[in-house]
């Protein structure tokens, strides 16, 4: 029997696409689908992921063939020719990217025949297969930046000892992969490591070209960007590393030595990186101890996230702040050995619906029926999205949006990754608490 799914975490394979590739510096989108299906995905992911906003020829700009039931009844393939062509003589862009809709692939347009011909003839383009029953939106993830680094990018034996690729973060839904991603690669360069993250600001074209000359590629999941990371190896040869996404000082910690050690880095200069961060995280740190600890700030913890951020949060809110971990949800749609990757320490339910972890949360913890003695579940706090707001206020918890769609807070370089991003954690956390006080 199949099942429905209510209040969708995520949109299509095509959503996904177009949020990697309007994050990419000096790519384009040319969407090949029916008219609406570009605004529509843009808006989605824009309002879910803390207003993430548009960029130069993305978002409701992205050029798009919008065809309509003339070409769903004789063919869109002569539609695309001519938005291709017109693209390239008005958009500036290093590179073009074609990515396909539900309705173009159910007609059977020869999309990567008609983008074969204008590659032949020296436009630099590509095509993606990126339909709703491709997979959600984060497949679209791995389907395009797998046709742009393992398709279209040639093959180099050159490597450079220092230079590192990181995957596994997916624009828009990792509401916070800007910052996450800025802090990554901040703490990578103190141990003098180059950093390809493709999507923050100080990020160009030269950073994606270069990404085949990269000594490793480190996978910030355990289950997007790792089919990306293999075929990445077998084409260009480089290896990669899986870890999970680093959080609060003692996983950054582990985090830089495990990277260090891929990529022989001196050891004593890790140290010292270390022991320079960590002291300066304790010590913004230790100055919030009293109200921390004397306001009895310590709860039962509740997550509710996708599979990239479960397990490193749920260590950050056990480990460095000692809550008691409740439920662990995650929200994706995962198969049985993506679900196997995710096995570790900390206990993982697979649920989706709003609706459905609302009653979980009273299934494993039940209300008090007017016993004289009850356990109660109190104090409890959500992390998860802001679809997690009425259940919190239902079980007089505090809640705080991490995950998508987050829509209830503006995120511009917030991160939680790192040193930096587990101050930035425990700041908006307890910041939600005080935010209550008058």
């Amino acid at each position: 029997m199949s099942e429905h799914i209510e209040r969708p975490r995520t949109a299509c394979a095509l959503a996904g696409a177009l949020s990697v590739i309007g994050n990419l510096p000096g790519v384009i989108p040319i969407i090949h689908t029916s008219a609406g299906c570009g605004g529509n995905l843009a808006n989605s992911v824009s309002f879910g992921s803390g207003y993430l906003g548009g960029g130069y020829c993305t978002g409701g700009a992205a050029p798009s063939s919008a065809i309509t039931e003339t070409e769903i009844v004789f063919g869109g393939a002569e539609r695309l020719a001519e938005q291709i062509k017109t693209t390239l003589e008005l958009i500036d862009g290093e590179l073009y990217v074609v990515a396909t809709g539900c309705m173009t692939e159910m007609i059977g347009d020869d999309v990567f025949g008609v983008v074969g011909e204008f590659h032949e003839g020296g436009a630099p383009i590509v095509a993606v297969s990126t339909p709703s029953f491709k997979g959600d939106s984060y497949h679209g993830y791995d389907i395009v930046l797998d046709g742009i680094f393992n398709h279209y990018l040639p093959k180099t034996t050159v490597k450079n000892p220092k230079l590192v690729n990181i995957f596994g973060l997916v624009p828009g839904y990792d509401p916070f992969f800007r910052g996450d991603l800025d802090e990554i690669a901040r703490n990578l360069s103190a141990i003098g490591i180059e950093v390809n993250t493709f999507f923050t600001p100080d990020q160009t074209f030269e950073n994606i070209t270069s990404a085949p000359t990269a000594a490793l590629n480190i996978v910030l999941s355990r289950v997007w960007g790792v089919d990306l990371a293999e075929k990445f190896e077998e084409r260009h040869g480089t290896p990669y590393l899986i870890t999970d996404l680093p959080i609060g000082p003692e996983t950054t910690d582990k985090f830089l030595t495990e990277v260090a050690a891929k990529l022989n880095i001196d050891g004593k200069v890790v140290d010292e990186v270390i022991e320079k961060e960590n002291k300066r995280f304790y010590g913004y740190f230790e100055r919030a101890a009293d109200a921390f600890c004397d306001g009895e700030l310590k709860f039962y913890a509740a997550t509710v996230t996708n599979s990239t951020y479960a397990i490193p949060l749920a260590r950050y809110l056990q480990n460095e702040l000692g809550w008691v971990l409740a439920d662990n949800f995650v929200t994706d749609k995962l198969s049985d050995k993506q679900k196997k990757a995710l096995e570790s320490e900390i206990p993982l339910q697979f649920v989706t619906g709003v609706q459905e972890i609302a009653r979980k949360l009273v299934t494993n913890h039940p209300r008090n029926r007017g016993q004289r003695y009850f356990d109660e579940l109190a104090p409890l706090y959500i992390v998860g999205s802001t679809l997690e707001k009425r259940t919190a206020a239902a079980r007089n918890a505090r809640h705080l949006s991490v995950s998508f769609p987050t829509y209830d807070r503006l995120i511009t370089d917030r991160g939680y990754a790192g040193y930096n991003g587990g101050l930035h954690l425990f700041d908006d956390l307890i910041g939600q608490i005080m935010s209550l006080k008058s």
